[in-house]
């Protein structure tokens, strides 16, 4: 018997999967978010190093394949780096390394032709036609992109607060809700708590959840944040679609991401506006881990090869 490991990358959590050459997964483990922009080559180390061999454990066997699917590692420097990484943990497998958006598309579609649209920490759109032929839009990163991602929304929340404090917006439910979370007693502490504390990326996509609230409670400033993130989500997934030229065309369209589950209009109002740009795709939210994505494609590779999306 052969086996294989396939794991899901992301900025909050890593999921890593044992399986057998047959599919079935023997054995799961998880760790902390392992972005290579967000927290460095180091730390993704320690991170891979540790979920694989959680996973193996005591078990007498060795994976003869490994498919990583991690944000942004189809820029080729971040792949190589990935891939010294893999070399110095000393797996003597086939190693596949791709996007973390392909690992959930496969989670979710299987081999068909699809688009992905991911709201966790981060955000993306990614997909691939009938040909083959990839293309994606956004996941540029926290300080670049990653419009409509839980970092996004965290950041529009704590900006609305300081902006009311300041008397130049609205007044919103999120200041009160932003104070207790962070155990603070007026706005201006969030200096100290944002800089000084030095707080990442997933400790700010966080907040999201507060926006979901109190929009839900009415809050019209915390809508019109969900409004904006939708209509940033839905343009990603507009832009991949017109350049693989899928529009008319039948496909699956998968949400994926903890924003889609933490924020529920939010995954409403998105699918309601992507059925309206391409009536005939089915969408759906992703009921798996997308770490199976990754378990398939790593049985592709052990299987003579997995066939990975040429960009456009």
């Amino acid at each position: 018997m052969r086996y294989v490991i396939g794991i899901d990358a992301g900025g909050t959590k890593t999921v890593c999967l044992l399986a057998d050459e047959e599919g079935h997964v023997l054995a799961q483990a998880r760790a902390s978010g392992a972005n290579l922009q967000a927290v460095g080559e180091l730390e993704v180390e320690k991170v891979l190093h540790a979920v694989m061999a959680d996973a193996v454990g005591d078990r007498a066997i060795w994976p003869q394949a490994i498919c990583l699917g991690i944000a942004g590692v189809d820029r080729e420097d971040d792949s190589a780096i990935v891939r010294s990484i893999m070399r110095r943990i000393g797996y003597n497998a086939r190693i596949l390394v791709v996007n973390d958006a392909l690992v959930a598309l496969v989670a979710g579609a299987g081999s068909e032709p699809g688009i992905v649209l991911i709201a966790g920490t981060g955000s993306i759109a990614y997909g691939r036609n009938a040909q083959g032929r990839a293309a994606r839009a956004g996941g540029w990163g926290y300080v670049l992109g990653d419009e409509g991602s839980g970092y996004w929304l965290g950041r529009r929340a704590l900006r609305a607060v300081v902006r009311q404090s300041d008397e130049r917006g609205a007044p919103t439910l999120l200041t009160g809700k932003l104070l207790q979370h962070f155990g603070i007693s007026k706005p201006q502490d969030l200096v100290q708590v944002v800089y000084y504390r030095n707080l990442r990326p997933p400790a700010i996509a966080a907040l999201a959840t507060h926006v979901n609230q109190a929009a839900v409670e009415g809050d019209r400033v915390a809508r019109d944040i969900l409004a904006e993130a939708a209509d940033e989500l839905v343009g990603v997934a507009r832009s991949v679609m017109t350049r693989l030229g899928v529009a008319q065309d039948p496909f699956a369209c998968v949400l994926a991401g903890g924003i889609f589950q933490a924020v529920p209009s939010l995954s409403e109002d998105v699918t309601r506006r992507l059925l309206e740009l391409a009536p005939r795709c089915s969408v759906t939210r992703l009921a798996t881990e997308p770490a199976t994505g990754a378990v398939r494609l790593a049985l592709d590779e052990l299987h003579g090869g997995a066939m990975i999306p040429v960009y456009l």
